[in-house]
C-alpha cells in the first residue's frame, strides 16, 4: 500500500515533458517513521524521468532519529540537503550504510554537505559505510578507525582534505575488501605500507590521491577484481609484481593520466586473463603495442608514444567494445579485420597516428559500430562502402588523410548518423540531390571543408536534414557509449567513452570534449562551389554554425537567412556575393561572428544589435560597401537600426534564452 500511493502520487503530476528542463520532487509519507522495527530501508535510484526523490520533511535525520533498529541503509542517489546528522550513531546494529550520491546532477547545491561526524566510531557493527560522490569536507576523522568490523570503505569523490597514512587503514581494517578513496582534495602516504597485509581486497580506488609510486600493499593482491590508481603522479615503468594482482580476477585497471613509460621487460602480451576494461591513456608508454587477453571489453591506450604496426593478435579480441590507440605513433597498414573482428565493437578511434594504405573493406552487417574516428593519418583510397552495412553509425571522421573519392552519398541510408567529417582530404566532383527525402535525416555536424568540391551547391539536401531545423533544448544530452558489459548486472559499468571532436567555428579551431545536442554546424569552406546560397538553408533553424567561405559562391546574400535564429557564426568570406547586405541579418541576436570579407557587395552595412559589434575586418575587400566600422561613409545616411516588434520574438528564441540562463552566463559552444 506505501508504494502504491507513492507511485500514484508520482503518476499524478504534471507531464514533465511539457517543461524546459524541470525537475519534480517527491517525498515519502510521514507514516514511513512510524515503522520503528524496520531493520532494512532501500531507497536507492528511487527515480522516474525527471521526478527525483528528496529527503526533506521528513528528512534523514528524522529517519535516524526514529528508526533506530535498522541494519541496513541505502539512499543511493537520494536528494539529501543536509549535513550527516551526529545521530546516525544511535544506530547501533547498522551494518550497511551508503550515502552515495546524494545529489543531483547540475544542482550541487543538493547533497549532503558538512564533515564526516566523529560519533560514528559508535556503529560498531557497521561491515559497508559509503559517503561517495557528495561534498563532504574536512579531514577523516580518527574515530573512522574504530571500525574494526567494515568490509567496505568508500569515500571517493568528496572534498575531503589533509594528508593520511595509507598506513592506517591496512592496520585497522583487517577485514576491508574495499577501499575506495579516489578523487579528493587529500594526499596519501604510501611508503610504510606493509606488503605483508593479510587483507584480500576485491576492490581499490585511489584516483587522484597524489601517489608517486605504486603501493606496496598491492604486491599480495591476487583477488582484486578492480583497481583504479589514474590521475596520480606515478612515473617509471609498471612492475612485473603488479602482473600478479589478480591474474585470475583482475577485471578493471585504470592506470591512466600518470607518467608510465613501458612495462617492466618489454612485456607485450598483458597477463590478466579476465580482464575486461583497461584504461593505459595519457602516459608516456613506448614501444610496440601491447595487446591484452581476449576477454577485454574496453581497451584505451591513446595519447601515449607508441610505435609500430598493429599486430595481427588484435584479431582475437572479438568481444571488444571499445578500442581507443589514437595520438600515438603507430605506423602501417589497418588489419583487415578491423571491419569485423568484434560484432561488439562500437567505438574506434585510431586518429592521429601514422597509418597508411587503404581502410579495410571487411565492414559486415550485423555489427554494433557508432563511432569511427580514423582523422589526422595518411590513408588512402576510397570509403569502403561496407561501412553502409554499420546502420548504428552515429559519428564518421575522416578528415585529414589522402582519401580520393566522390561524396559517399550512399552514407545517407544511415539511420542514426549525426556527425560527417571528410575535410581536407581528395574528395571531388558535385554533390547530387539526394535519392530521398530521408537520406541525412539525423545529420547535425558536416565538415566537407578543404576538398574539390565543386558545381552548384543543391538545396534538396539542407531540406533532409531535420535535425537541423530545430534545438530540442528540453533534453540536452551528448554523444557517449555507455561501457556496460553484456553478462553484468544492471549497475556495472566501467564509465562513459565522451564522443569528441575539433572543429571550426567562430574563426578557430575550437576541440570538443564533449558533443552536445545543441552543436550543430554546416562547414563547407575552401571548395569551388558556384551558383547562389541556397534559400533551403534558411529552414535549419538550429544551425549554429554555417561556413561556405572560399568558393565560388555568387548572387545575393538571401534575407531569409535572418530565420537562422539560433546561429553564432557566419562565415561567407572570399565568394563573389554581390548586392547588400540584408538588414534584416541585424535581428540575429546570438550572432557572434559575422564574415562577408572579399566579395564584391555593396551599400550600407545594417547597423543596430549584434553589427555594432563587428571588426572593420568583417566586411574588408568589398569596394562597395559603406558605413560601419569602415572608414568609406555612405551617401545618405548609414543604415539605421531597425525599429524593435516586441512581438517578433519567436518561441524558439525564448526557450534558447532559458537554456542558457540555466546552464551558464554567455553563449554554449
Amino acid at each position: 500500500m506505501l508504494w502504491s500511493s507513492i507511485l500514484l502520487a508520482v503518476a499524478s503530476m504534471a507531464d514533465p515533458s511539457k517543461s524546459l528542463s524541470v525537475l519534480f520532487f517527491w517525498s515519502i509519507p510521514a507514516e514511513l517513521l512510524e515503522l520503528s522495527h524496520l531493520e532494512v530501508l532501500d531507497l536507492s535510484f528511487c527515480n522516474f524521468d525527471n521526478f527525483y526523490l528528496k529527503l526533506q520533511k521528513p528528512g534523514l535525520a528524522n529517519l535516524v532519529e526514529n528508526l533506530t533498529n535498522m541494519k541496513a541503509l541505502d539512499l543511493i542517489n537520494v536528494n539529501i540537503s543536509s549535513t550527516v546528522p551526529h545521530t546516525l550513531a544511535n544506530l547501533s546494529s547498522l551494518r550497511f550504510l551508503s550515502l552515495s550520491g546524494c545529489r543531483l546532477q547540475d544542482l550541487s547545491q543538493n547533497q549532503l554537505t558538512g564533515h564526516i561526524p566523529v560519533e560514528i566510531s559508535n556503529l560498531t557493527q557497521l561491515q559497508y559505510l559509503q559517503f561517495s560522490s557528495n561534498q563532504l569536507e574536512g579531514s577523516v576523522p580518527s574515530s573512522i578507525f574504530e571500525l574494526r568490523n567494515l568490509e567496505g570503505l568508500d569515500l571517493s569523490f568528496n572534498n575531503l582534505s589533509g594528508t593520511v597514512d595509507l598506513n592506517m587503514f591496512l592496520l585497522s581494517f583487517k577485514r576491508l575488501k574495499v577501499l575506495g578513496l579516489s578523487s579528493n582534495k587529500m594526499s596519501l602516504l604510501t611508503r610504510t605500507t606493509s606488503s605483508t597485509n593479510t587483507q584480500k581486497f576485491k576492490i581499490i580506488g585511489l584516483r587522484s590521491c597524489n601517489l608517486s609510486e605504486f603501493p606496496s600493499f598491492l604486491h599480495n593482491q591476487d583477488q582484486l577484481m578492480s583497481l583504479d590508481l589514474s590521475s596520480n603522479k606515478i612515473d617509471g615503468k609498471i612492475p612485473k609484481w603488479l602482473f600478479s594482482a589478480g591474474t585470475n580476477s583482475l577485471e578493471y585497471l585504470n592506470l591512466s593520466y600518470n607518467r608510465l613509460m613501458d612495462f617492466e621487460h618489454n612485456l607485450r602480451v598483458l597477463p590478466w586473463n579476465y580482464l575486461r576494461a583497461l584504461d593505459l591513456r595519457f602516459n608516456k608508454l613506448q614501444g610496440p603495442l601491447p595487446i591484452p587477453s581476449a576477454s577485454i571489453f574496453s581497451y584505451l591506450i591513446s595519447n601515449n608514444q607508441l610505435t609500430g604496426e598493429i599486430p595481427p593478435s588484435i584479431c582475437s579480441l572479438n568481444g571488444l567494445h571499445a578500442l581507443d590507440l589514437s595520438h600515438n605513433n603507430l605506423s602501417g597498414m589497418l588489419p583487415e579485420c578491423l571491419g569485423n573482428f568484434s560484432v561488439e565493437l562500437s567505438v574506434l578511434k585510431l586518429q592521429s597516428n601514422n597509418f597508411q594504405g587503404s581502410i579495410p573493406q571487411t565492414f559486415t552487417k550485423g555489427t554494433n559500430l557508432a563511432m569511427i574516428d580514423l582523422s589526422n593519418n595518411s590513408l588512402r583510397g576510397r570509403i569502403p562502402k561496407s561501412l553502409a552495412n554499420c546502420v548504428k553509425l552515429k559519428f564518421v571522421h575522416l578528415g585529414n588523410n589522402q582519401i580520393t573519392d566522390v561524396f559517399p552519398s550512399w552514407l545517407g541510408t544511415l539511420p542514426e548518423l549525426e556527425v560527417l567529417v571528410l575535410k581536407s582530404n581528395n574528395f571531388h566532383g558535385e554533390i547530387k540531390e539526394p535519392r530521398t527525402a530521408f537520406d541525412f535525416l539525423k545529420l547535425r555536424i558536416i565538415d566537407l571543408s578543404h576538398n574539390r568540391f565543386g558545381g552548384i551547391l543543391p538545396s534538396k539536401p539542407f531540406d533532409c536534414w531535420n535535425s537541423m531545423k530545430y534545438v530540442n533544448a528540453s533534453n540536452l544530452t551528448s554523444m557517449h557509449d555507455t561501457l556496460d558489459p553484456r553478462g553484468y548486472p544492471v549497475s556495472t559499468y566501467f564509465g562513459f567513452f565522451d564522443y569528441s571532436l575539433t572543429m571550426s567555428n567562430k574563426g578557430t579551431e575550437l576541440e570538443y570534449e564533449k558533443l552536445s545536442n545543441l552543436i550543430t554546424a554546416i562547414i563547407l569552406s575552401n571548395n569551388s562551389f558556384v551558383g547562389e546560397i541556397p534559400t533551403s538553408i534558411a529552414n535549419l533553424k538550429g544551425l549554429r554554425n554555417l561556413n561556405l567561405s572560399n568558393n565560388n559562391l555568387q548572387g545575393r546574400i538571401p534575407s531569409s537567412l535572418s530565420n537562422l535564429t539560433a546561429i553564432e557564426s557566419m562565415d561567407l568570406s572570399s565568394n563573389m556575393l554581390s548586392g547588400n547586405i540584408p538588414q534584416q541579418l541585424s535581428e540575429l541576436t546570438f550572432l557572434a561572428v559575422f564574415n562577408v570579407s572579399d566579395n564584391m557587395l555593396t551599400g550600407p552595412i545594417p547597423r543596430g544589435k549584434q553589427f555594432d559589434t563587428f571588426l572593420k575586418s568583417s566586411f574588408d575587400g568589398n569596394p562597395g560597401l559603406c558605413g560601419g566600422p569602415l572608414s568609406k561613409k555612405c551617401n545618405n545616411s548609414e543604415a539605421s537600426p531597425p525599429e524593435e516588434d516586441p512581438h517578433s520574438e519567436s518561441v524558439f528564441a525564448f526557450g534558447w534564452k532559458t537554456v542558457v540562463i540555466g546552464y551558464a552566463s554567455g553563449t554554449i559552444i
